[in-house]
């Protein structure tokens, strides 16, 4: 059975093989890989190709990778993915070459959200055999992006948005251009792979004949070796792993501070991921979007100075410490499917916070895998934070519940049989 699996990074194992840098995104993906390649034999033949610089385009590179030397034919296809908006035709051209060397039996696409997903699925032509595994949905991101920020703010421009051409409002339109691309790709294929009520509701809304298949993710190998604890935490410390643009929802953490500050002055946030709050000095301040100068805005109005300190990108070592030395996890977003860093929370037993939009409250019961709040609800988003602060039995409780669930949600064997029965089942048909 060969597989074709077709990447929006070029992952970690590969990239130290070529001696190229890497992301660290997407790490459930390479959850699956390992899987696989701690097989000595497997009847899945794995080909893989994911976007490059465009001086390494037609890269093609057959890798021994695992402790047991599984044979890997890789490939790189070049795409901006600084510009997800675009489609250039040229691309097309790629994936019929690597299509014509590889051979697939079956395509596996990971997300929707970039353009050489729908030129693959165009190109290969065969929707029977084509599954795409579900990430974020463009369409519901690109009518939430707005995260309910006042009127001013979101027709606001700095200089850096002028000069780029990238305001909050042409972002919106960036997102509506992914999503116009996620219908097609969406109409075009036989089979999606997904795991909420909510990414199942709105695929089938979209083409009601694609076959769907549940499928949980499988996270990142450190995530399943430590266990948070109360005594050992910062106390009163919120870590949120992304907050760069409106729908990560970090504007509504920063006003319900306010309230959580009344009750626990010695409060403060964490945030991971690209910073846009301009904290480096004046020349950072000179390229703040206007979404980091509201931000900034909102540190000030709300009595912040000194409460929020950025981490910048980090490690899988370094994001699981950021989580066990945390009071509790939020993730304020206006709109997820099932976010990576929740299941990364809940598989360390870190208190959650997380609003109820889109898929959350598929991978969160309230109460039981984490407290939900309703999204956009500022006051709400307080008291669940305090209700964490106030007791360490109900917060040791809260984590320990979500640990039992989701060792088995997100157990990396019991997922990847799964995916390899949904092959099966694809190439069978």
């Amino acid at each position: 059975m060969r597989v074709l699996w077709v990447c929006n990074i070029m992952l970690p194992v590969i990239a130290k093989q070529l001696g190229e840098s890497y992301s660290v995104r997407e790490g459930w993906l390479s959850g699956i890989l390992d899987r696989l390649l701690d097989r000595k034999k497997d009847e899945i033949e794995l080909g893989i190709c994911f976007p490059v610089e465009a001086e390494k385009d037609g890269l093609r590179a057959e890798m021994k990778l695992g402790k047991w030397g599984r044979q890997v034919v890789c490939y790189g296809f070049a795409q901006d993915l600084s510009h997800p908006e675009r489609y250039e035709e040229g691309i097309e051209l790629c994936f019929a070459r690597i299509l014509s060397h590889f051979k697939p039996d079956l395509v596996h696409i990971f997300g929707t959200e970039f353009p050489h997903a729908y030129a693959c699925a165009k190109v290969y032509h065969r929707p029977e055999r084509t599954l795409v595994g579900l990430q974020g949905l463009m369409c519901a991101c690109a009518r939430a992006y707005m995260a309910g920020l006042p009127a001013s703010v979101q027709k606001s421009r700095t200089l850096r948005d002028r000069l780029r051409h990238d305001s909050m409002r042409q972002q919106q339109e960036k997102f509506f251009l992914r999503a116009a691309r996620e219908e097609r790709l969406l109409k075009c294929v036989g089979h999606v792979a997904g795991r909420t009520p909510f990414d199942k509701k709105t695929v089938a809304a979209i083409n009601p004949d694609a076959a769907y298949h549940f499928m949980n993710e499988t996270m990142r190998p450190g995530f399943y070796r430590g266990e948070w604890e109360p005594k050992r935490c910062r106390r009163y410390e919120i870590f949120v792993s992304q907050a760069d643009y409106p729908l990560k929802g970090f504007h509504d953490l920063l006003q319900a501070m306010k309230e959580i500050l009344q009750d626990y002055p010695e409060a403060g946030i964490v945030v991971a991921g690209n910073s846009v709050l301009g904290m480096d000095g004046p020349v950072s301040r000179l390229k703040l979007p206007a979404y980091g100068k509201y931000l900034r805005r909102l540190i000030r109005e709300n009595g912040l100075s000194g409460k929020v300190r950025p981490l910048g990108q980090l490690q899988e070592e370094e994001m699981k410490q950021a989580f066990l030395g945390c009071h509790v996890f939020v993730c304020p977003s206006y709109m997820e499917n099932s976010p990576n860093s929740v299941g990364e929370a809940q598989l360390l037993g870190v208190p959650v916070v997380a609003s109820d939009a889109g898929g959350i409250p598929g991978i969160v019961e309230d109460g039981v895998g984490g407290l939900l709040y309703p999204c956009g609800d500022v006051h709400a988003l307080a008291q669940v934070v305090k209700k964490v602060f106030s007791s360490d039995d109900f917060a040791r409780r809260l984590g320990e519940s979500q640990r039992a669930v989701s060792a088995e949600k997100y157990d990396g064997e019991r997922n990847y049989e799964t995916l390899r029965q949904i092959y099966k089942e694809i190439c069978s048909a």
